[in-house]
């Protein structure tokens, strides 16, 4: 039986390094880091510092250099690229500061997307859809295409699709960095509400100390490196 207050994100001396020999540019240097589940958290720092990097290769999406990464005790970059991508596909949500949303579809459209990825029948996948932008205020905008929101509404749209199939682990890069200051702050009681609500462990890169003030902890990042 999974013990539910077990670490859901686990770094261990986790290295980036892009190019080789002079030219090698340590991204990330020697994480350590651990994040229980539930918890939300803030990753904030200088633009340059490694913080979208440390979301991208914690993540999976971009390999790492040395190290190990276990999400939920599994090391993803273990895993071939398939198996990574369908781990991501039913575990991990992602939101984006451009939010990301296909602009030929509308809201419902959009949200639904990573249930029928992952194999949930497209009746089912509607419903649940059209069930999470309800929750997010958005239940008279189902039909509306990106054009047709305020960039609030995208980000909201974004948010549902992120939390629609239930992950473990929400990942945000600057959701509030497009938006206005209402619109930021909107965006923000939702990730905290939904982490509440739904006990998913989220972790935040943000230049916001709004955003940050909402989270559990805040880590500082300084040249690859989190600094107290």
């Amino acid at each position: 039986m999974t013990d539910p207050d077990a670490p859901v994100v686990v770094g261990h001396d986790v290295w980036k390094v892009y190019g080789a020999g002079e030219t090698a540019v340590p991204a990330l240097r020697g994480i350590d880091v651990s994040i229980r589940r539930g918890e939300m958290v803030a990753i904030m720092g200088p633009s340059g510092c490694g913080k979208t990097t440390f979301l991208n290769c914690f993540s999976g999406l971009d390999d790492i250099t040395r190290g190990s990464v276990t999400l939920e005790g599994v090391d993803i970059h273990r895993m071939g690229d398939n198996q990574r991508s369908e781990y991501r596909a039913r575990r991990s949500g992602f939101v984006f500061q451009s939010y990301n949303l296909l602009p030929i579809l509308n809201a419902v459209e959009n949200v639904e997307m990573p249930l029928l990825v992952s194999g949930v029948a497209p009746k089912e996948a509607r419903r649940r859809a059209a069930e999470m932008l309800g929750e997010l205020g958005l239940g008279d905008r189902l039909r509306h295409r990106p054009a047709e929101l305020s960039g609030g509404q995208q980000q909201r749209v974004s948010l549902a699709r992120a939390l629609v199939a239930r992950p473990a682990i929400v990942w945000a890069d600057e959701p509030t960095g497009n938006l206005d200051d209402e619109g930021s702050r909107q965006v923000t009681t939702l990730l905290r509400a939904l982490n509440k609500t739904y006990r998913q462990t989220i972790v935040v890169v943000t230049h916001d100390p709004e955003v940050a003030q909402q989270c559990d902890r805040t880590w500082k990042m300084h040249d690859g490196k989190f600094v107290a």
